[in-house]
């Protein structure tokens, strides 16, 4: 993913441009140097450099956020023109502007497995029985999985296939078929959790409609229960007033 370089202090009265197509600016000392030159957006951390705080170009951060691939892909960072590969680990927002205030990356060893969560992408959803047959709609109880992998084998996301569920019925995690080298971290620790299910959903109009039968048939039943209660009464303790009945 490359970046396009930032605007650069002036130098002598002319603007010096990085020739760069990704450019990040390592600053030593970094609180202090950002809190003067307001550029402080991000920090890198991780394996056996020590923590560093980075400048990068807003708008092309801001734009490559919006991609989900950018979220859940190993990166490649440069600083100093030394390469690096980084996993994006956190993002601050501003409250109501379209701004990036702050950006974690980590970097990442080939050897060592990594924790992400990793989009789940639904399909054939339209097709499965549970839709297609009963008419029921489908409720995604998952939108991501935290999974455990080796950099190498990190997917952009998981494909979870419905074609197959009914309605009434769920589909669990471990149902679902993972690339191979990825594991699922709440299956490892025996929490097998809902990913997909299908309810029936009634209109209001056939709720109501369901409802006010039942309770007219509740109510004859009630009155029924009534007269026969009356008559009883009536028979056993006879008068002249209730000679008509």
């Amino acid at each position: 993913i490359a970046f396009q370089s930032p605007r650069y202090p002036s130098v002598g009265g002319r603007m010096a441009m990085p020739t760069a197509s990704c450019w990040v600016r390592v600053f030593h000392f970094a609180i202090r140097l950002a809190g003067t030159l307001r550029s402080y957006l991000g920090i890198v951390y991780g394996g056996e450099a020590p923590p560093a705080p980075i400048e990068i170009d807003h708008n092309a951060i801001f734009h490559a956020l919006r991609d989900e691939k950018f979220h859940a892909s190993i990166l490649e960072l440069v600083t100093d023109g030394k390469k690096e590969q980084v996993l994006l680990r956190a993002v601050n927002m501003h409250p109501w502007k379209a701004q990036v205030q702050h950006i974690d990356f980590q970097r990442v060893s080939a050897d060592q497995k990594i924790h992400m969560k990793v989009p789940l992408h639904f399909v054939n959803q339209e097709i499965a029985p549970g839709v297609k047959v009963a008419g029921g709609i489908v409720q995604h109880v998952q939108v991501d999985l935290d999974i455990s992998c080796l950099p190498k084998d990190l997917p952009e996301f998981i494909e979870v296939d419905l074609s197959q569920l009914q309605a009434g019925h769920s589909l669990h995690i471990s149902g679902l078929k993972l690339p191979s080298g990825v594991e699922s971290v709440s299956l490892a620790k025996g929490d097998d959790l809902t990913v997909a299910t299908i309810i029936i959903q009634y209109t209001v109009g056939e709720e109501y409609a369901a409802h006010q039968q039942q309770r007219k048939s509740d109510d004859d039943v009630k009155a029924v229960g009534e007269i026969e209660k009356f008559h009883s009464f009536v028979n056993l303790y006879p008068t002249p007033y209730t000679e008509w009945i």
